[in-house]
């Protein structure tokens, strides 16, 4: 298509800032709170309930104690289960975000539909997994992690509350991914001029609150720029068939970007000519709190920057005896060029050796030694800068849902 992609943007901020948008899902009641940073309307933000903590999670794959957490509906990878496992994440150590439980779908009866009057004539098309393999295909490597991945902390180590699911460092993984650009898809079903939004729809069951609201199937929208810059529609994960727990049979995958927006086990897309929203981009997934607007922040895209230690907490290191100790640094805005570590609780610091180009939407491995000098306990931080020139801050902005944690996590080891 001749037309920019800013001038995509421009026109859907023209379009939100009218009104002249369609809110699937949302109430009358928030979509005043959102049109508030057009001065029209003003409301307090909305709390709403998180998925009850299930008996048995609903994800398909074993979780051995030593690979992961189990948290309610979810499974966090264990960072010291990644050392030594090379820079993609093997399927059976990368966490597991579920809203509801994973679904069981054929690849055989599975089918991608289309539609929306952001397409020529406004019409529906269909794809099956087959129609996808005839594409050209595209392998990416990239990160996939959770917005509120580091979420703990605010409580822990800035003895702030927040609501959600408790994670330390582990709601990330990096994988090889292999599909076609959304971008092609798009193309073929006859994308309209007058498109502005992209929303991807999952195939799992309906997403119910504490409450008792139905908020309806996992959906958030994309700007058309996004959709059309990196966007995968992936089939294949590390080599192998998307397994159940990560999408199964096709899944979005849009890198750098918060997790939310990979939505798995995709069944549908709608293309439309005005800006959309859904729950998970109005009450879930906008930052709330006391440094906030009322209404809240714009919904979040990229993901922030961070580093972890692949140890665990509380681990046990020989004192007078020198490790090799690891870790792993990302960030969503660009990549980390530098990761410097202190093994003394901040009071001096130096630089680790990384193992890894910097990536915008991947991970560097880094190390560094260290001789524990006498028995007793440590306190190791690393943080990283990225090609940004941004660093990892002592303290993260405060916000109610515990978003975006990007501080230098204080990791407790003791030498013995």
């Amino acid at each position: 298509m001749r037309t920019s992609e800013s001038a995509y943007d421009r026109r859907r901020l023209r379009q939100w800032l009218a009104g002249e948008a369609r809110a699937d899902g949302v109430s009358r009641r928030d979509m005043l709170r959102l049109l508030a940073a057009a001065g029209l309307a003003g409301a307090a933000p909305v709390a709403l309930g998180t998925p009850a903590a299930a008996a048995a999670p609903g994800i398909v794959k074993p979780l051995p104690d030593d690979r992961f957490t189990v948290r309610g509906t979810n499974a966090e990878t264990r960072f010291a289960a990644l050392a030594g496992t090379g820079y993609h994440t093997p399927n059976d150590r990368f966490f597991v975000r579920n809203h509801t439980a994973t679904p069981t779908l054929s690849a055989s009866d599975w089918a991608l539909t289309v539609h929306g009057d952001g397409l020529t004539r406004d019409r529906t098309v269909d794809f099956t997994l087959a129609d996808l393999r005839k594409l050209p295909s595209v392998t990416h490597s990239a990160f996939v992690e959770c917005a509120g991945n580091g979420r703990s902390f605010f409580t822990s180590q800035q003895r702030q509350p927040v609501s959600g699911t408790a994670w330390t460092l582990g709601a990330i993984g990096v994988a090889r991914w292999r599909g076609v650009r959304l971008a092609d898809v798009l193309g073929r079903a006859g994308l309209s001029r007058r498109a502005v939004d992209v929303l991807p729809r999952g195939l799992d069951a309906d997403y119910v609150t504490d409450d008792g609201t139905n908020l309806g199937r996992v959906r958030r929208p994309l700007p058309l720029s996004k959709a059309l810059d990196d966007v995968l529609l992936a089939y294949e994960m590390n080599g192998e068939p998307l397994p159940p727990d990560h999408g199964h049979p096709v899944r979005v995958l849009v890198p750098s970007w918060i997790g939310i927006a990979s939505v798995k086990w995709v069944g549908d897309i709608e293309v439309s000519a005005e800006p959309l929203y859904s729950p998970w981009n109005t009450d879930f997934y906008r930052l709330f709190g006391d440094a906030y607007p009322d209404e809240g922040s714009a919904p979040l895209t990229r993901q922030t920057i961070k580093s972890a230690w692949e140890l665990d907490g509380q681990a046990d290191l020989r004192a007078g005896v020198a490790h090799r100790l690891t870790g792993r640094s990302w960030s969503g805005a660009g990549g980390v060029v530098r990761v410097e570590v202190s093994t003394d609780s901040g009071t001096t610091w130096r630089a680790a050796r990384l193992h890894d180009a910097p990536r915008r939407d991947g991970w560097v491995r880094w190390s560094t030694h260290w001789r524990p000098p006498a028995p007793g306990p440590y306190t190791l931080l690393a943080r990283a800068t990225d090609t940004t020139g941004r660093t990892q801050p002592e303290a993260t902005v405060h916000n109610t849902q515990g978003y975006l944690f990007d501080a230098v996590v204080r990791h407790p080891v003791n030498a013995v």
